[in-house]
Formats: structure tokens, sequence, C-alpha cells
């Protein structure tokens, strides 16, 4: 009772705002949306995505697969779904996850609850304008063509396991955090971070700790690709960020020694969500834009 207690609490809070601020605090632009959660993206066309949540139609709901059993949000299911906006607030595009995953090929994991089928953690945009989206519960990415609402790459369970932050590279490969809850192709559970390459949907580079148990972050999380070719790595749930050259050596380590109580939720902790390097010339770059 208490997950779906701390479900219906998030539900109600999410529709949270996206806005451009400038360097000295003042707002530029806000975007609000009653279903906006988790992420959003400013995209090359200066729009705004959103990754929004409602209610899944019952008749799909009751095709969903996995999950606990009886674990519904009030007998009611949430699904996905993507809302282009411009920065004045006008939507100029919509995607529904529902319209193009099948639920019968698309369980959610087994120890998860029902209250989401799909769970969406994470939008971004291509260098061709393509858009990706990591669905956690379904451990599922997909890659759409914004022209047509078409599925055109999906990777899903195995190799992924509830993965978060699908970032896309210049070399048009996907940086994922595979966070690694519940593997299919494995005994254990331990993160990962994968490069893959959605040509051939292989995986061409990889990082876990040499003791499998010693990298493991069930939830959040982020992996970026340095200009030196190193990956910066947010092992979120613990708070902590590093920094692997290729070979998978870590020449880097932060650990956040801050620590909040979050009411309701597990206890004393540390978590960041996400982390990003900014060198200089970025940022100086920034504040003349």
């Amino acid at each position: 009772m208490e997950d779906l207690e701390r479900f219906e609490a998030w539900r109600h809070f999410k529709g949270g705002a996206v806005l451009e601020v400038d360097w000295n605090g003042r707002v530029l632009w806000e975007v609000r949306h009653p279903d906006h959660h988790h992420d959003a993206r400013r995209l090359r066309n200066g729009n705004v995505l959103l990754l929004c949540l409602c209610p899944l139609p019952a008749e799909l709901a009751g095709r969903v697969q996995g999950g606990l059993p009886g674990t519904e949000a009030n007998g009611t299911m949430y699904a996905d779904y993507l809302v282009e906006m411009t920065t004045g607030g006008e939507t100029v595009w919509e995607w529904r996850s529902w319209e193009h995953l099948d639920p019968a090929t698309h369980p959610v994991t087994l120890q998860d609850r029902r209250a989401e089928w799909t769970h969406g953690n994470t939008v971004a945009e291509t260098a061709d304008r393509n858009i990706v989206v990591s669905f956690r519960n379904i451990s599922t990415v997909v890659m759409i063509d914004r022209r047509t609402g078409k599925i055109v790459w999906r990777l899903g369970s195995p190799p992924l396991a509830q993965q978060h932050d699908p970032r896309p590279l210049a070399n048009g490969n996907l940086l994922i955090f595979d966070n690694g809850t519940h593997r299919r192709d494995h005994p254990g559970t331990f993160s990962r971070v994968i490069e893959v390459d959605p040509r051939t949907s292989t995986i061409v580079w990889e990082y876990a700790d040499q003791s499998l148990f010693e990298f493991f972050s069930p939830y959040i999380s982020s992996a970026q690709r340095l200009a030196n070719g190193n990956t910066l790595i947010c092992e979120g749930v613990h708070g902590r960020i590093f920094e692997v050259t290729r070979e998978g050596e870590v020449v880097w380590e932060y650990v956040s020694p801050h620590f909040f109580h979050e009411p309701n939720g597990p206890g004393l902790n540390n978590w960041v969500f996400r982390a990003f390097r900014y060198t200089a010339e970025e940022i100086e770059a920034a504040r003349r834009a």
C-alpha cells in the first residue's frame, strides 16, 4: 500500500515547468503541461519535447502482461506519451506509446507495480532529428521517426534491464546506463554502461566493475561521453560520480556528501539523478549566447 500511495502522490505532483533562465536567473521562457514528468528536451528546431503520463485505455491495460498482480493505482494503469510544444506553449506534435507498442510483447518487469506500463525516464534527439525514448518498466529503448511517428529501431530485454539515459553520440551510437535490475540473461543484479550501434544493435563498448556487484544503481543514473574519449558515469543511488577510460580505468571519482531524508522514501540517501561535465569553453560560450 505504501508504494501505491507514493505513486499516487507523485502522480498528483507531476506537471512541472520547463524553463530557460539566463546567467542572472531571469526566466526567458517557461512551458507547463499537467501530465509532464521526469524529462524534457530542447529540440534543434527550438521547440521543447515533454515526457508525459496518462491513464492507459482499459482495453489495452487488460492486455499488459507482467508486474505484481493487483498493484494498479486504484484499478488504473498509466502509460507515457510525448508532447512537442513551442516555447510559447503551443502543442505542435504528440506521440502515444500505446499506439506503437504491443502490450502482449512488452510486459512489465516482474517485480514492478502495475500502476505504470512503460514508465518513461528519458527523451533525446539524434543528429538526424529522430526521437529516442527510454521506457524503464518494459526495459526498452525506442527510436522514433519524427516525421512519421513510426518506431524505426528498438532494443529490449535482453540485453537491457531497466535502463536510463540513452544518449546519442556523435558517431551515431547510443550511450546507455543499463541499471541491471531483474536481468533476464544473468542471475546477478549489476549495472553497466554500454555503447550500442543502432545500425546493428550490437554493443561496441561496455563498462562494468571487475567485481561484479560493486557497481549497481537500481534507479536513476546516467553516462556522458567526454571530449577526451573517457566516460563520466553517475551511479545515482550511491551519489557516486566517476570517470573511466576506454579501458575501464577509473581516473576521477566524487561521492556526494549531501544526504537528505525523503518523506515516505527509502530513508537517508545522497541520490544524484544525473551528472554532466562542462568545459570552461562550453560555459563561456553559453554565457555569450
